[in-house]
């Protein structure tokens, strides 16, 4: 039973706190990580956890969770349309912090490992805290803030690549290149053949079973996929987080990854709590008061580093002076991912006690200050620009090139595809290889003899993996800029492309030359040859002017599969290309930008009218269109009614759209209020003589138009019985008819006076 006393304990404490916290506008994360503080073995006057392991097992699911809904809002194909502005900032704000990180660690004496990872949690800001504070601050709409988050989403990706990285180097306990090297290959390997066959397995499961998908099982087979992930990454000798991210990256490109975030956000809150109140539960109060010192420094370098290199990081990549310092000033904290860094660090036990605490600390004091750092970035480049020469500072702000990408050439474009083609259908090729040599080619040899499994292993072997032999040789490049390149220099494309042909086909027969060498006893040169011969056989249209349906076939194959990947890996992209107006990508070369705005469920705008709300007048914002459910309104006229959990796509600046939301947010109906001013009753009238009903059917008496109300049954006088029929529209009422009507209090008693003979309507009192 302690298990169930320790849960009910943290869970008690972490929603008391995450109520104060959330009624100071603070931080959840910061309450649970005092909730875990309160609970822990530190704090003797207050009731502690008994089994910290059991706890600490919750914890690593809100782990997975954590970085499955990380997955779920991550897109391969986003990353690479983010262009190289993103990139660079991410790539300089890591560098830098990493080694001020490292540098500080040695400066206190800290060992190699503890520096080092020191140096990888200053790196990575806080994606869930920033989120938050630009929420609560209302800023989610304005250009700075995609910036930022874009920035946000490529450090969490070194995260996850730090997460595999350090636990080799700590394993080998020396920093080699090729050790390093290494890692990285496998950890390509593994994503590439996880990221490919997810995509083309698990979309294809939802098609066919999506009749019977709702929340439930929806849910339910979601976790089971989080679970069955994370099982093989840690076979594969991953973490249990990489192989969480991954599936949610792989759901985040089917048309259900909406639907799947919705369903697990409350376990993923749930478990996250549990993970953050861990994380409190490590920090000792004589271990802080120990580390002051390095705590103070942890907390300048953080919030002076990130002002300095983050502003430069944005520079870099062509922003203006005031939007990099709005950028930097944002990213001025550590959080969940450091905390992660810091329990791996301790679960290899490669790290020091004291640093888990030091970490968590720094992050409490930054997290505090996210809001405030935020709001000094506009204060600070006001300041910044008063000291500055003048023509710096419009050179600074003028940056004509902010956001705008190089024009490509067409033989790198050509190179970049052709090497993505090669690289994933390599990995696919030998991970085919390796499984029917470990799998099928055991069980032929048992079936038959050990060469007659070796052959009829070898064939079955090389087929399968034609499919994937075949584009490596034959796939070619159809983009535009390769298009115009292929015209402006006819001869020069035309050597590049048989140079390109001719190596790739070397790539594909020693993929081959691999299976025959392991299989046959013949000499190296035999196996070449013939490798190259059986390559041809598949990549060749003609056989000495006969039709060769050998490779007909495999083309037709791989054609097809390349065709269902694709169309999976895009569904969601194309579905949302149908929803998203033509004009958006337009506003974004002008102060003009397109946002999203969701109506709160309480809002006072939902039941009124465009016309009503009058956007274009009082904040001088533009409705493009409405999004409800599946249904999209575009250009809404002044009739086009609001409801509740309505998607507005709002046209507007910066300060227009920032005063909107805040607007939105605060015009909210208190549920209480609502509920008694418009509490529907049921009463009774009986028709007499005098009333203005009698003689009338229930469509003429207007008692739906007039009064608000509708009549629900009848009971007749001539009947004996109490039973209540049910009312028509064609139903005349006469004299000494029980009418039974449903309203709201105040329509009820007008219509008993109207009944009464005081022939007064709802409409007109």
């Amino acid at each position: 039973m302690n298990f169930i006393s320790d849960l009910a304990l943290i869970l008690v404490i972490a929603g008391i706190t995450g109520l104060i916290f959330k009624r100071l506008r603070q931080p959840l994360i910061l309450g649970y990580i005092l909730a875990g503080f309160l609970a822990s073995p530190h704090m003797t006057f207050f009731p502690s956890v008994r089994d910290t392991s059991s706890i600490h097992t919750w914890a690593d699911i809100g782990i997975i969770f954590l970085m499955f809904a990380l997955g779920l809002e991550f897109s391969f194909k986003k990353l690479v349309k983010m262009g190289t502005g993103p990139i660079i900032t991410a790539v300089s704000i890591i560098l830098f912090m990493m080694t001020m990180g490292t540098l500080i660690g040695q400066s206190f004496g800290w060992s190699e490992m503890n520096s080092l990872f020191l140096g990888g949690m200053l790196a990575m800001s806080s994606t869930t805290i920033i989120y938050k504070s630009f929420s609560e601050l209302g800023l989610l709409q304005q250009k700075f803030a995609g910036r930022v988050i874009s920035v946000l989403i490529l450090e969490d990706i070194f995260g996850i690549l730090l997460m595999v990285v350090l636990p080799a180097l700590a394993a080998s306990n020396k920093f080699e290149g090729q050790e390093l090297i290494m890692s990285f290959g496998k950890l390509f390997f593994f994503l590439i053949l996880w990221f490919v066959v997810g995509i083309y397995i698990v979309p294809q499961i939802f098609r066919t079973f999506k009749k019977w998908l709702n929340a439930e099982t929806l849910l339910v087979f979601s976790v089971g996929l989080c679970f069955l992930m994370v099982f093989l990454a840690e076979k594969a000798g991953y973490s249990s987080a990489l192989g969480a991210f991954l599936i949610g990256s792989i759901l985040a490109e089917t048309i259900e990854a909406e639907a799947i975030e919705k369903v697990i956000s409350s376990l993923k809150d749930l478990f996250g709590a549990i993970f953050f109140v861990s994380v409190g539960m490590l920090v000792d109060p004589a271990i802080l008061l120990e580390h002051w010192a390095p705590i103070v420094v942890i907390v300048a370098a953080i919030l002076l580093g990130q002002m300095f290199f983050g502003t430069i990081g944005y520079l870099l990549s062509g922003l203006p002076l005031k939007t990099a310092m709005q950028c930097g000033f944002s990213m001025a904290q550590i959080g969940e991912f450091s905390f992660i860094l810091a329990s791996l660090g301790i679960t290899l036990g490669v790290t020091s006690d004291f640093l888990y605490p030091v970490v968590v600390a720094a992050s409490i004091i930054t997290t505090f200050l996210t809001p405030y750092m935020i709001k000094l970035s506009v204060p600070a480049y006001q300041r910044l620009e008063k000291l500055l020469p003048r023509k710096v500072t419009r050179r600074l702000s003028d940056r004509s090139t902010a956001g705008k990408e190089a024009p490509t050439s067409g033989w790198r474009v050509m190179f970049t595809g052709q090497l993505v083609i090669v690289v994933t259908y390599l990995v696919l090729t030998f991970s085919a290889i390796g499984i029917s040599f470990t799998v099928i080619l055991p069980f032929l040899r048992g079936l038959l003899t050990h060469w007659g499994g070796n052959v009829v292993g070898g064939l079955l072997t090389f087929f399968g993996v034609s499919v994937f032999l075949r584009p490596i040789v034959m796939k070619k490049i159809h983009a535009q800029e390769v298009k115009q390149w292929r015209l402006n220099g006819a001869k020069r494309s035309l050597f590049f492309f048989y140079l390109s042909m001719a190596l790739r086909f070397c790539i594909s027969t020693l993929a081959t030359y691999y299976i025959l060498n392991y299989l046959s006893p013949f000499r190296w040169y035999w196996h070449l040859l013939a490798a190259a011969l059986l390559v041809a056989l598949i990549t060749t249209d003609q056989i000495f002017g006969f039709k060769n349906q050998l490779s007909k076939r495999v083309k037709y194959v791989s054609i097809r599969l390349e065709r269902t990947f694709t169309h999976n890996l895009r569904q969601r992209e194309w579905k949302a290309a149908a929803r998203r107006p033509g004009y958006a990508r337009t506003l974004d070369r002008h102060d003009l930008h397109l946002s999203q705005l969701v109506l709160p469920n309480n809002s006072a705008w939902g039941g009124l009218t465009l016309a009503q709300l009058n956007f274009g007048q009082t904040d001088g914002v533009m409705i493009a269109a409405i999004v409800r459910g599946g249904n999209r309104v575009n250009i809404p006229d002044g009739n086009t009614m609001l409801f509740p959990q309505d998607t507005i796509e709002v046209i507007g600046d910066d300060s227009s759209l920032k005063a909107l939301a805040k607007r939105m947010q605060a015009e909210i109906v208190t549920g209480n209020k609502r509920v008694l001013n418009h509490r529907l009753d049921i009463k009774h009238i009986t028709i007499g003589s005098k009333s203005p009903f009698c003689e009338k059917t229930i469509f003429e008496s207007g008692i739906r138009e007039d009064y608000n109300c509708m009549v629900v049954g009848f009971e007749d006088e001539e009947e004996e019985s109490n039973a209540i029929n049910i009312a028509v529209a064609n139903r005349r009422i006469v004299k000494g008819d029980t009418i039974w009507l449903v309203g709201e209090e105040k329509d009820l008693k007008q219509i008993k006076l109207a009944n009464a003979g005081q022939n007064l309507t709802a409409k007109q009192v």
